[in-house]
């Protein structure tokens, strides 16, 4: 017999066996004794009380045990001789993909334009320290993909709660702490993700698939309705079957490859903002309403959003605890993100801050056609960059100064590394998108307070939370409308948004393509 019950216990309780038992006992009407096994399911803070606590969803079960999850590895096949499948990408939608393929007998030949997960960090090093953007490894490009160094927060809107279970298995398969299948905002961090990407790599190779680095794809050769030729570095000639596209919401020159071949692609809305750094006890004071956080309560985060003159205004990819980097994929632009470490305990807190960009009001702006969410993507990276001073540090301002128009005479301390510049971001960013970041923050104001301080500041420019553009595909094969082996995947066509929905819809593709073989 199981009943699920929901319990509440103080966060310096939460490793309470014995306690956790007995309030169970209580929720389930069964006695102490009866209980034969305990399972938490669900694990989510409640800081809205006076005394902020921890919501259990457990499974009480009474003479009998739960039934334990077959592993995924020991789902896996040997694909050394089996067909193969190229794809291009090693981020989640590409490593998921490959090994879902693994798992129906496929085999995978995934190919990346940047560097293994370990390698990749020189060039992170460098972007950081020397301000020396490399256009192929980077915090966007390289193995694990754009989560990888940008915090590894495990969120998605799914509500397919058995897909998303089954992708948090195969990553505690991989390292990833048990913890993860349980609480309701899962997240791994920068520091410990590279070794669980790496340990995905290992079991696609010690099945028979390979992964092959610093090969960027520059060229296709297209008969009739396939693709029949991958080009990878301008002289690598590949015949490929199937070819699944998850470069990612960054690769540019892939977008320009697929329209010079005419195949078909669309302009689509994407966001757009700044990123906004707080003193992370400042936020704690606020969402906890204690000075001092308790030690046994995390970081706290919040989560925004506003409708300004009916454009929506919203916090994203908020970073309890966390630091701002530069994510810029090319030289002459300044891109900023956050990211966490698994302790989330830097002294700052920092979020996206954006505003919804719609394709009505970039043709206002002169921007028209399949790249126009792009161009002007690109357009004000590169003027971001024209305000600095030749290098990554990133123009920026007092969150008051921001709100009231005017430049800040000083810059306070920032997790930033390359370093900030006093700047006036509202002359920056365009104006539909200034005045509506500005009145969103007022917005935001009388929602948390004291959000809006002189101690936060906003860093120009947060503009790669989702591709500018959409690769079409068939509702029901997956590929391409004019390439019917040619199949996109992922956040790059506009499919997915952050690790969990990349890897579920890599695993998607794979079962709809093994099914057409």
């Amino acid at each position: 017999m199981k009943k699920n019950v929901s319990i509440k216990v103080f966060p310096a309780n939460l490793d309470n066996a014995a306690l956790i038992k007995k309030l169970s006992a209580q929720a389930s009407g069964f006695s102490e004794g009866e209980i034969s096994d305990l399972v938490i399911r669900k694990r989510s803070l409640d800081a809205r009380g006076r005394r902020p606590a921890y919501v259990l969803q457990i499974d009480v079960y009474k003479s009998q045990y739960a039934n334990s999850e077959p592993r995924y590895s020991d789902q896996l096949q040997d694909v050394s001789n089996a067909e193969e499948v190229h794809i291009i990408g090693a981020g989640p939608a590409g490593y998921f993909a490959a090994l879902e393929l693994i798992r129906l007998g496929l085999k995978p030949l995934v190919f990346d334009r940047g560097k293994d997960v370990r390698a990749r960090r020189r060039d992170l090093k460098a972007i950081q320290q020397e301000g020396i953007v490399n256009p192929d490894s980077n915090y966007c490009f390289g193995e694990g993909g754009a989560g990888t160094y940008s915090d590894g927060k495990l969120y998605t809107r799914s509500k397919k709660r058995g897909k998303i279970i089954d992708i948090l298995r195969v990553l505690v398969e991989h390292g990833a702490k048990s913890d993860i299948l349980i609480d309701a905002h899962p997240h791994i961090g920068s520091n410990k993700l590279p070794g669980i990407i790496a340990n995905m790599r290992k079991t696609i190779e010690d099945h028979g698939g390979h992964i092959f680095f610093n090969h960027r794809l520059t060229d296709l050769e297209i008969d009739s309705e396939s693709v029949k030729t991958l080009i990878f570095n301008s002289n690598l000639k590949l015949n490929c079957k199937n070819v699944i596209l998850a470069t990612g919401h960054s690769a540019r020159d892939v977008f320009k490859l697929l329209h010079s071949k005419n195949i078909q692609i669309e302009a689509k809305p994407f966001a757009l903002g700044v990123r906004v750094e707080h003193p992370q006890a400042l936020i704690d004071q606020i969402q906890y309403g204690q000075k001092e956080r308790s030690k046994y309560l995390p970081a706290a985060k919040y989560a925004l959003s506003s409708q300004v003159n009916n454009k929506g205004v919203f916090s994203f990819c908020m970073c309890p605890g966390g630091l701002v980097v530069p994510s810029s994929t090319a030289p002459g632009e300044i891109v900023v993100n956050g990211m966490s470490l698994a302790r989330r305990d830097s002294p700052f807190a920092n979020s996206g801050m954006v505003t919804s960009i719609e394709l009505d009001e970039l043709s206002k702006e002169g921007y028209a056609g399949v790249f126009a969410s792009m161009d002007f993507q690109a357009n004000i990276e590169q003027k971001v960059f024209e305000r600095s001073d030749g290098s990554q540090k990133a123009p920026a301002q007092r969150l008051t100064d921001f709100i009231d128009g005017k430049m800040s005479t000083s810059i306070g301390k920032s997790s930033y590394i390359p370093g900030l510049i006093s700047a006036d971001v509202k002359e920056i960013l365009p104006p539909f998108v200034s005045a509506r970041l500005r009145q969103g923050f007022k917005n935001f104001g009388k929602k948390i307070i004291p959000y809006i301080t002189n101690e936060a500041h906003v860093i120009a420019v947060e503009s790669r939370t989702s591709s500018p553009i959409r690769i079409p595909r068939d509702n029901e094969k997956l590929h391409h409308p004019q390439m019917l082996n040619l199949f996109p995947c992922g956040e790059g066509p506009g499919f997915a948004g952050g690790i969990l929905s990349a890897a579920m819809d890599g695993i998607k593709v794979a079962k709809i393509l093994v099914d057409d073989v």
